[in-house]
């Protein structure tokens, strides 16, 4: 392993973040701020209580997911996309560097920032609710997994997009409306039954009830299958983005 080209390109992605904090970091939080105080305030002055826990501590899991999945995508597709549109990519793909080498610094330097994002949200919404952890070790987990999971799709999205307006549609057409469908400001088990058996096709469920599971030990669904869904997710990205590199896919062209 070539540990010097690997902390060398994480640490230029990480330095990015400082010199865009406002972008990568401020808005996100200001963002989901506004969340709990539309949804958390609003909308909780009308529903007290889900599942016996208040409707503004509900909704934090979701919307933490919902931020670090967007931020997750967004930071490794950037990442890998920029490099390709100024053609440093050919000096990346020329160096002693391997491709798995270049995969873990980008993705990993993309769910280290959705990681931080996600920490800082959970801290300001302790501002507006009460929370509680009772799982505070399967909470890393899933938010370790989900970053990493997601950070692997917004790589594979750098490498298929070929201009910057594609880096948004996968994020802003899919990922966005899936996890607003997701159970992200309701419980899934409150829907009519032939609503609940399609929301369960919807990937992002899983996603959110394990990570609300960890808060609350409430879920929507099993949280072995929840677990099980975020690993199968990371497996399929990373045969993906084995055969991107394997095939060369708008890397040799």
């Amino acid at each position: 392993m070539n540990i010097y080209a690997m902390r060398a390109i994480y640490k230029f992605e990480m330095a990015r973040t400082w010199r865009t904090l406002m972008q990568s970091i401020i808005a996100p939080v200001i963002s989901t701020s506004l969340y709990f105080v539309v949804f958390g305030s609003a909308i909780g002055s009308r529903i007290k209580e889900v599942d016996g826990i208040s409707y503004g501590a509900f909704i934090v899991p979701g919307l933490i997911m919902l931020s670090l999945l967007s931020q997750s995508i967004s930071n490794a597709s950037f990442g890998i996309y920029f490099p390709r549109f100024t053609g440093t990519i050919y000096e990346l793909l020329s160096a002693p560097v391997s491709y798995l080498e270049i995969v873990v610094s980008y993705v990993g330097a993309a769910a280290t920032k959705s990681i931080l994002l996600g920490l800082i949200i959970l801290a300001t919404a302790g501002l507006f609710v009460p929370l509680q952890i009772q799982h505070p070790f399967w909470m890393v987990l899933f938010l370790v997994l989900t970053a990493v999971t997601f950070s692997l799709l917004g790589f594979i999205i750098g490498i298929w997009a070929d201009g910057f307006e594609k880096l948004q549609i996968v994020p802003l057409l899919i990922v966005t409306p899936l996890t607003f469908l997701g159970g992200t400001f309701y419980s899934v088990n409150i829907l009519p039954p032939f609503w609940r058996v399609v929301t369960l096709f919807n990937p992002i469920v899983y996603l959110v009830s394990g990570f609300r599971w960890s808060f609350f030990g409430l879920a929507d669904v099993n949280v072995e299958l929840s677990l099980g869904m975020t690993v199968l997710f990371l497996l399929v990205f990373l045969v993906i983005v084995h055969w991107i590199f394997r095939t060369g896919y708008r890397l040799k062209s």
